[in-house]
């Protein structure tokens, strides 16, 4: 541990309280947190919440035994890369091995000296350390890559052999500043000598572990020497950084179930990692598909509200351009109409009053006539330049108290031209008033309507319903035509959707009318309609009527 990080936390895993005591004791004075369990299965248990640092487990449990317990946390993604240092009774050979190569990465005699035990420990800590990320990892299967630093040819070249025909590759280098470059050039395992005619193990061990500080995934250090005889050497070497010590009078099969056990350690923390990474660039994505979503969401709203401003800056426009012309057509029209009265009246009187001859009486009589089907063609327009006002009232954003009756018969006749031979049918049975801007009835009936004038074509029928019960407010409207297909009907409120063709509309009206609708927190939807074509919705709150 470096000055100024956290306690490490190990869990000690041993079924006798007696030692169990004695390792906690001696593990604390060494300043580390510690937590004991009595059993494999209640340290599996225990591992389900936050992870220790390091676990300690005696080979000899009740039940499951070390060796499964091994097997169990290397099964398991969460705990695959956690240091298990493994206690047996004695120093039994083939026991390290089956501990080894069930996946504990070390093993220590609970009879060898408590240096030897807590350098062993301090190694594993070190070598669980995560390392600066300097060079990736490629994610193909691979051999494992063995450095051996020996100053002895003849050890070199056994060695390698050895571990070669293990299925590693294996690079050799005879003095420390060779197994310094090729540690740079990356290698999962290094194994020397702790001491060397011409090598000073220890040294090359503290320069190897400068060296792999910086790496993201650090290689393994093995020296050869010391035994458990001489347990102050064994000792030094763990503190100068090996991750492992193999007496030099060790089998090679104990090497290489050394080897082994290191190398895959390092391959599942690589594995770890990259799974890690992986998961991560995963979120990543996830968050940045939900941005993008989300901002293609803002980026859609943002282009229906920009669209139905330049609607609505239009129908304004519109509004004060239709209420100007119907201001100028007022004025003379009315001067027509007075002036149209008077003569209609005095040619009346001189029919009545003057004795005239046939002809003449003849052509004041056609005169007449004419000058009273003038009067009804004068009234037309003047009842058309009063609609035309009413339509293009400058208040329409404000809410107020409408006619709804008046207001349909206003758009009607506005639309009179466009449905010429249409039979229009109206159901008022609502109540006549509702409160809301005059937009709801000018705009939304107008687009449903002329919508279906274009979809009918000719002839057919179109009805314009209203009802209430008294809480929601409906305006349906129905027509003859062909109706509305359901892939249309998805996209049919959506601002530039239009099935007309190019030039005959922009696809505006109906997200225009969604929006007037939804301001009013109302619902529009379309679907079948009794008549056999498409049927329009709208159903409006009343909870704010009078």
């Amino acid at each position: 541990m470096t000055p100024g990080d956290p306690p490490a936390r190990v869990l000690v895993v041993e079924d006798s309280e007696t030692q169990a005591l004695a390792l906690r004791g001696r593990l604390e004075a060494e300043g580390y947190v510690v937590d004991t369990v009595g059993s494999a299965e209640a340290a599996l248990e225990r591992l389900n919440g936050p992870l220790p640092d390091l676990v300690v487990a005696d080979f000899h449990l009740p039940g499951m035994d070390g060796r499964e317990l091994s097997r169990q946390l290397r099964l398991n993604r969460r705990t695959r890369t956690l240091p298990l240092l493994m206690l047996t009774s004695a120093r039994e050979q083939d026991l390290e091995r089956q501990g080894l190569e069930s996946g504990a990465d070390a093993y220590v005699a609970k009879s060898a000296d408590v240096d030897v035990m807590l350098a062993r420990l301090r190694a594993l800590l070190r070598r669980g350390r995560p390392g600066a990320a300097e060079r990736s990892v490629a994610d193909d299967f691979r051999p494992a890559r063995i450095l051996v630093a020996h100053d002895s040819p003849t050890q070199r070249l056994r060695l390698s052999a050895l571990l070669a025909h293990g299925g590693y590759e294996v690079v050799q280098a005879a003095e420390a500043d060779a197994a310094l470059a090729q540690a740079k050039e990356g290698v999962d395992c290094v194994i020397a000598p702790a001491r060397g005619a011409a090598l000073d193990g220890l040294a090359l061990c503290r320069s190897l572990d400068g060296i792999r500080e910086r790496l993201a995934s650090p290689f393994q250090i093995i020296l050869i020497g010391p035994g458990a005889s001489d347990p102050q050497a064994l000792a030094a070497a763990f503190d100068a950084g090996a991750d492992d010590v193999t007496a030099s009078d060790d089998s090679d099969e104990a090497l290489r179930t050394r080897v082994r056990a290191l190398v895959r350690r390092k391959l599942l923390a690589e594995e770890t990692r990259r799974a890690e990474e992986a998961d991560a660039r995963a979120a990543a994505a996830d968050e940045l598909a939900r941005a993008n979503a989300e901002l293609e969401a803002a980026n859609r709203q943002l282009r229906e509200a920009q669209a139905q401003l330049v609607q609505s800056a239009k129908m304004a426009s519109l509004g004060e351009l239709v209420a100007g012309i119907a201001h100028e057509i007022n004025n003379p029209l009315a001067f027509i109409l007075g002036h149209q009265g008077t003569v209609e009246r005095l040619t009346r009187q001189v029919l009545e009053s003057a004795s005239l001859e046939p002809d003449q009486e003849q052509a004041l009589g056609k005169a007449a006539e004419r000058l009273s089907a003038m009067r009804l063609g004068l009234q037309r327009i003047q009842g058309l330049v009063l609609n035309l006002r009413k339509f293009s009232r400058l208040d329409e954003a404000e809410v107020q108290r409408l006619d709804v009756p008046d207001a349909i018969e206003t758009v009607l006749a506005l639309l009179a031209p466009k449905l010429g031979a249409i039979e229009v049918r109206r159901r008022l049975e609502a109540r006549p008033h509702f409160t809301g801007s005059p937009a709801l009835l000018n705009q939304v009936v107008m687009n449903i309507v002329s919508n279906a004038a274009d979809a009918l074509g000719g002839p057919g029928v179109i009805e314009v319903a209203t009802s209430d019960d008294g809480k929601t407010y409906r305006i349906e409207i129905n027509d003859s035509g062909p109706g509305i297909s359901q892939d249309v009907r998805d996209r049919i409120f959506e601002p530039f959707f239009t099935t007309k063709p190019v030039g005959s509309g922009t696809g505006l009206g109906l997200a225009i009318a969604y929006a007037v609708v939804r301001a009013h927190k109302g619902e529009i939807s379309v679907g079948d309609g009794p008549l056999g074509g498409a049927r329009f919705l709208i159903e409006l709150p009343m909870d704010n009527q009078a």
